[in-house]
């Protein structure tokens, strides 16, 4: 039963941690000024889950986000493990004058929805829906990103989780 109560927890944190990684923008004067660009690249990164019962497990994780060429788009896959269970997140994102929208999907336990938030060049605030319910702040810096999520289902609580290059 846990392992369920933890595959089903996973699965929306991987969603929350693929959206919450990969979905920084603002309208766009310059590209050094969009975080869509400074996102483009591998990413590795650890954290930790929080969960209903009080526990909490750690987290390695790695992002691939690509662009090609378009500040205003984004993909990203994004792999995490631990010693209970393993997530794949995929994402599509599109910046429209600092409005970020799309879908995501988590291959491994089949789940998907999408994401709507306002970014600045250092900040995140997203909403996500679809497999889990929930909000998340990405604080962005020089080489490096932090995504705290936080989520009212039933199990998974939170997590924090900070990428660098």
């Amino acid at each position: 039963m846990r392992n369920q109560k933890l595959a089903a927890s996973f699965s929306g944190l991987a969603a929350a941690i693929a959206l919450a990684v990969t979905t920084s923008t603002t309208p766009v004067k310059a590209e050094s000024d969009n975080p869509f660009v400074a996102l483009a690249g591998t990413w590795s990164g650890s954290g930790t889950a929080r969960f209903d019962d009080g526990k909490s497990e750690s987290l390695r994780c790695k992002g691939y986000y690509t662009n090609n060429g378009n500040p205003h788009n984004l993909g990203l896959s994004i792999r995490c493990a631990n010693a209970s269970a393993k997530l794949e997140l995929r994402a599509n994102l599109v910046d429209s004058n600092g409005s970020v929208s799309g879908n995501w999907e988590e291959r491994t336990y089949n789940q998907s929805g999408t994401v709507q938030g306002k970014a600045t060049p250092s900040r995140m605030t997203l909403a996500i829906s679809g497999g889990i319910t929930g909000s998340m702040t990405v604080a962005i810096g020089s080489g490096s990103h932090s995504v705290t999520v936080a989520s009212s289902g039933p199990s998974f609580k939170g997590v924090h989780i900070s990428m660098s290059r």
